[in-house]
């Protein structure tokens, strides 16, 4: 009974060391953090390769591709915008010409095919000078003059037949300046017309312009070949 009753003390002695020095307290355990999970059964680990490189969850599900990093020091590229760099269609203009010489420069100008490429303005300027053949006292010698001038090549000349000092005068062209009167003048003396004079003449007369828009360089060139032939004219950009 002795050895028994020391037994049972020796087993109830171990029981109390273990609980004071190996049993965790009560008071030690937080329940807490697991009611804090949120849907804790989906929660699962992730191993090795699949636990890197991932995308943000909203990036993955829309599909969208995470931008590549621009190299250190790289400026960004910009994207021109539609229809840079395009110009706008050129356009030169010739003349002034007098309503009665405008059909033959039309008409010179008809082998380059212009097309809707050519168009005409006109214009009301103040001529300062014109070039003139002397008033020749009646009609019909004014007649004979013009037939004479038709003979030597030349089809732009008008007759005045308004009353005044210079009725039954020929005139050959109204000019807006000195030098290109002079210029058709010398033209005229060219072809053999000896009785032309140069003067002051201050009027208002209509010109004609021919406008050519949207060619390139080698039509352009073309068309400005044509302007020796008219003397007293002048190519330049339309304004």
């Amino acid at each position: 009974m002795r050895i028994a009753f020391l037994l049972l003390v020796a087993a109830n002695l171990a029981l109390y060391a273990w609980f004071q020095h190996y049993s965790p307290a009560e008071s030690a355990v937080d329940p807490e953090p697991v009611r804090r999970q949120i849907s804790p059964e989906k929660i699962r680990l992730l191993e090795g390769k699949e636990s890197t490189g991932l995308a943000p969850p909203a990036a993955k599900s829309a599909g969208i591709k995470p931008a590549a990093s621009a190299p250190a020091g790289t400026a960004p590229t910009a994207t021109a915008p539609a229809g840079a760099g395009s110009t706008g269609s050129t356009c030169i203009e010739w003349g002034g010409f007098a309503l009665s010489e405008a059909p033959k420069a039309e008409q010179a100008l008809a082998p380059l095919a212009l097309g809707a490429r050519l168009s005409q303005r006109r214009s009301e300027e103040t001529a300062g000078w014109w070039v003139y053949i002397p008033p020749q006292g009646n009609r019909p010698a004014a007649i004979k003059k013009t037939a004479e001038l038709k003979a030597l090549g030349i089809d732009d000349y008008f007759v005045l037949q308004d009353e005044g000092k210079m009725r039954w005068a020929v005139s050959l062209g109204v000019f807006s300046s000195e030098d290109a009167a002079k210029s058709r003048l010398d033209a005229l003396r060219a072809k053999g017309v000896r009785s032309a004079l140069m003067g002051e003449r201050e009027t208002q007369v209509p010109k004609i312009w021919f406008q050519l828009r949207g060619a390139d360089a080698p039509l352009q060139a073309r068309f400005r070949e044509t302007a020796p032939g008219f003397p007293g004219t002048d190519i330049h950009d339309c304004q």
